[in-house]
């Protein structure tokens, strides 16, 4: 019988998720496949994320949607607007668009969120969601690819930011360092390793010479 693993709760109390809040939200497809490459569902995926957004009071300032998931940037227009239920709300409805041509699971079951603060500039966030094909080699100009856009701005004419912004997932610092060949270290041009200077032999532990009889 195969054990069940209780599933972590990475999500902040739901009243967080209510009223007035500026969000980044990211929704990878089942297994990283490239379900959203398919130019007909991406379009499809478009206008229901249009229709959720009217039907949940929400404004989207930016999305994209890249071949294995989507990133946007929501406000809430009311008191009622619930993120959670925008999200379920339209992963329902992208499925069963999806169930309609095949069986095939289309979401994994965690979303990423991050609530912006008030310091924290839109400009920058919907210029990171927009420029993600570039990064990915999708795409020269960010202009030109067909499945970014916003539902309340001219957003090819926005000035882009100077300074970009990371989500902070992708800020953290890893706690370790893969091993390399001392071959590869000396051949990269990244900052050398620190050497650590070897330990000096403790008088105890030093080699007993005997006398000869």
């Amino acid at each position: 019988m195969t054990k069940q693993f209780p599933r972590k709760n990475i999500r902040l109390p739901a009243l967080n998720y209510r009223g007035s809040g500026r969000f980044f939200i990211t929704l990878c497809c089942e297994r990283r496949r490239a379900i959203l490459a398919r130019p007909v569902f991406a379009d499809r995926v478009i206008e229901i994320l249009r229709d959720s957004a009217l039907q949940h009071g929400f404004a989207v300032y930016a999305y994209c949607l890249m071949p294995d998931h989507i990133h946007a940037l929501l406000e809430g227009l009311h008191s009622s607007s619930d993120l959670l239920r925008f999200v379920r709300n339209f992963k329902r409805k992208t499925t069963g668009a999806f169930r309609a041509q095949t069986p095939q699971t289309l979401w994994q079951k965690k979303f990423y969120d991050h609530i912006l603060r008030p310091n924290d500039s839109s400009d920058r966030v919907a210029a990171y969601i927009w420029l993600n094909p570039v990064r990915k080699g999708l795409c020269k100009d960010a202009c030109d690819y067909p499945y970014a856009g916003s539902f309340v701005l001219e957003w090819k004419t926005v000035p882009r930011p100077v300074e970009p912004w990371m989500p902070p997932r992708k800020k953290a610092t890893p706690l370790w360092r893969p091993f390399r060949r001392r071959s590869e270290r000396a051949s990269s041009s990244a900052t050398p390793w620190r050497r650590v200077p070897p330990a000096t032999p403790r008088p105890h532990l030093a080699p007993q010479v005997r006398a000869p009889k």
